[in-house]
């Protein structure tokens, strides 16, 4: 909210934290609709699972040594994550969102109190921050293609439909109850599909409870 403001929507998994009376009521009143979806649903929320790994990893190797004192060191690793270039874009996020890096204490150095504007003219500024998102659009479409294409490959696309059958494998974190030992079989079923949500979600007549 500090740097973009209120959001819109706000994805998150069914934690007690994001499903308590509060949490709701603070967002429903600044009339942002919260999404849930359940742990590690690559479809839902895939690419915050690849950048909360890269955060983590990025956190341990600076933290380390640094344990006392890693309150002081968050600003430090933001600035450095929003600076450097992604892969998909070739861009960093301050380039996406305000058109430019901004300058580090090395650049300042290294131009010896020579600074030149970037863009004298408003109208200049307007075209080049447009044409910089339309060329990392177009990168973000290249890649989610590539990504599409790897993730699909040998996937057979199955769609159910009310009334039909399947088996399901369950979690022991989420069905406590069918499954109580870590030694049962994961595969159960057969279970009847009472209604199809889209093609990626429905709901199923599961024992004892409705998912």
């Amino acid at each position: 909210m500090r740097l973009h403001g209120v959001p819109r929507s706000i994805i998150s998994d069914m934690n007690t934290k994001y499903l308590s009376y509060f949490w709701r009521t603070l967002w429903s009143k600044l009339g942002t609709k919260l999404l849930f979806s359940t742990t590690c649903h690559l479809q839902t929320d895939g690419q915050i699972e690849v950048v909360n790994r890269t955060l983590g990893t990025l956190l341990r190797t600076i933290l380390k040594k640094n344990l006392k004192s890693w309150e002081e060191c968050l600003p430090h690793i933001e600035f450095a994550y929003n600076r450097v270039a992604h892969s998909i874009t070739n861009c960093s996020q301050f380039e996406i969102v305000y058109g430019f890096n901004p300058l580090t204490l090395l650049d300042l150095l290294s131009m010896l109190n020579i600074f030149v504007f970037k863009h004298k003219d408003a109208q200049a500024k307007v075209d080049h921050v447009k044409k910089l998102r339309e060329r990392v659009k177009t990168q973000i479409e290249k890649k989610n293609e590539n990504y599409v294409k790897q993730a699909n490959k040998g996937r057979n696309k199955i769609i159910f439909e009310p009334g039909d059958w399947f088996g399901v494998c369950m979690r022991k974190e989420r069905f406590d109850k069918q499954r109580k030992s870590k030694l049962q079989p994961r595969g159960n079923g057969s279970f009847q599909v009472l209604e199809r949500i889209n093609n990626n979600a429905c709901k199923f007549d599961l024992p004892g409870e409705t998912e």
